[in-house]
């Protein structure tokens, strides 16, 4: 178990409406939270981007200029963070997430390691949204990782469910990648893998040997015992507005600083520390 414990800040996500919850849009504001979550112990941030005008924050974007700028200001604001861009799409078209990591080059991006019916249904029993396939085809997934290899970008494989993480052996064992591996354990999707700590050692038999682990958890109060196991596991942490926006004793934050403080003290319950952003670097392989 690494007795360092390397922290990421999920910013703002991709479904969450300004309008509704305090999620970062403009490069100031995303520089601002991402501050917060630095000075509270996060060394990796994870950024979603979202159109600039006026009244079109809740949409996505894939502008690289957009890209560009955000990484700026976060990087400005916080000297020698770790930058882990989202690159999650459905559909044929993904050009601008390749564009957004070739062009920018930044340390880590999501790579998503396979395909999942994204569901969730409501308390009288219909959709909570139209059911949705959140397709991540081998041929995608290669091209995501080609581009990563071109960009010096380490991908961080998200895991939705259990075979997805089988998956990602396979793409080790055919060369379809063969740097460092990072897996992301993501718990607490409707139609995925539950948010539960008892699931935990069954997916570190799962993954490949001396591979980096860390779990997003998806939830409300209820994930924070995850959170606590995954740290007393050897894994590595993340929260932030895109996961959740409520603590463990079930108060509603207002910033990504407040959860990064208590995901921190997760850590050093379990009698390990946070890792700075150079030892985040040495963690996961990045090169200087």
């Amino acid at each position: 178990m690494s007795d360092k414990a390397v922290i990421t800040c999920a910013l703002n996500g991709v479904l969450t409406d300004p309008k509704q919850h305090h999620v970062p849009v403009t490069p100031e504001e995303m520089a601002r939270e991402a501050k917060a979550a630095f000075n509270a112990g996060a060394s990796v941030m994870h950024i979603h981007l979202r159109q600039q005008g006026p009244d079109k924050g809740h949409l996505p974007s894939w502008e690289v200029s957009v890209s560009r700028e955000i990484q700026q200001a976060i990087r400005e604001a916080c000297p020698g963070v770790v930058i882990n861009h989202t690159t999650g799409t459905s559909g044929s078209n993904y050009a601008g997430a390749l564009n957004c990591v070739r062009e920018t080059r930044p340390e880590m991006a999501a790579c998503n390691a396979g395909s999942l019916n994204y569901l969730k249904v409501k308390s009288d029993n219909t959709w909570a949204w139209p059911p949705m396939m959140f397709d991540n085809a081998v041929e995608k997934v290669q091209a995501y990782l080609d581009v990563m290899e071109q960009a010096n970008t380490i991908p961080e494989f998200e895991c939705f469910d259990v075979g997805i993480v089988r998956c990602v052996g396979m793409y080790r064992q055919t060369g379809m990648y063969a740097g460092p591996l990072e897996y992301n354990f993501v718990m607490g999707v409707a139609s995925g893998m539950p948010a539960d700590p008892d699931l935990l050692p069954i997916l570190l038999k799962l993954k490949l040997p001396d591979a980096n682990w860390q779990v997003t958890a998806i939830g409300r109060a209820e994930i924070w015992p995850l959170h606590q196991r995954c740290a007393e596991l050897g894994g590595h942490l993340r929260t932030g507005l895109e996961d959740t926006f409520y603590l463990g004793d079930g108060t509603k934050v207002t910033s990504n600083g407040q959860l990064i403080e208590s995901l921190a003290a997760c850590a050093r319950r379990a009698g390990r520390e946070v890792a700075s952003p150079a030892e985040a670097r040495r963690i996961f392989g990045i090169l200087q």
